[in-house]
């Protein structure tokens, strides 16, 4: 599987580096990780995010960044939330990034970027849609047919590189890593093996399990 490396860089210009298996984000993802509760997490599951969804959400800030892909030219935007990800599947089995593959050397980026209740509206729609298509032919054949969503930016690349205006909150894997102004992600392809018994036959399996434990 390939990791993720996150390169942070405070207001004070301190840096550390942080690996992640799943997703970095800033934005409404961060906000989420920041303010709900381990113990809400675990009793409620999905819904404990609901209140700082609906609140995120109603307040809609969007905030300025100037980032480049791969070393490429720097871009200038407003978004409310941006993702990074290895995977692509949200809490809840939501497909945010249908692209994402754990094992391609790629990193997905997505960017949200609603302008208003409508903006959200359609971006709720598009990932009810991407997450009907793995188990619909019907959906994914609506989703092939509507047009890409300004609201919805995917790009894809190595190495994300980003600057803020202001200081933001970052999470990495659902853990909250606080306030940073700068972030640079990275990939390293394969760079975790995972490795686990090999099938034997009915008689053996169970000894064998015993004896040759799953290492990682």
């Amino acid at each position: 599987m390939d990791v993720g490396v996150a390169e942070l860089e405070d207001e004070s210009g301190a840096r550390r580096s942080h690996t992640f298996m799943v997703m970095a984000g800033i934005g409404l993802d961060a906000e989420m990780a920041e303010s709900t509760s381990a113990i809400a997490k675990k009793h409620l599951g999905w819904f404990a995010y609901v209140t700082p969804i609906a609140r995120s959400v109603i307040a809609n800030k969007l905030f300025h960044l100037d980032y480049r892909i791969d070393g490429g030219r720097v871009r200038s935007t407003r978004a409310h939330t941006v993702i990074v990800g290895n995977c692509g599947t949200l809490t809840g089995n939501m497909l945010l990034i249908p692209a994402a593959i754990i094992d391609d050397g790629l990193l997905d980026v997505v960017m949200m970027r609603p302008t208003g209740r409508f903006g959200w509206a359609r971006i709720g729609t598009r990932l009810t849609l991407q997450g009907l298509a793995r188990r619909s032919p019907l959906s994914r054949r609506l989703l092939q047919q509507t047009p890409d969503l300004h609201a919805l930016a995917y790009v894809q690349g190595t190495r994300f590189e980003a600057r803020f205006d202001a200081p933001h909150l970052i999470e990495l894997d659902g853990d909250s890593f606080g306030h940073i102004t700068r972030v640079r992600v990275s990939v390293r392809p394969g760079a975790l093996h995972v490795r686990v018994a090999a099938e034997t036959n009915s008689v053996e399996k169970g000894t064998a399990a015993r004896q040759r434990p799953s290492r990682l």
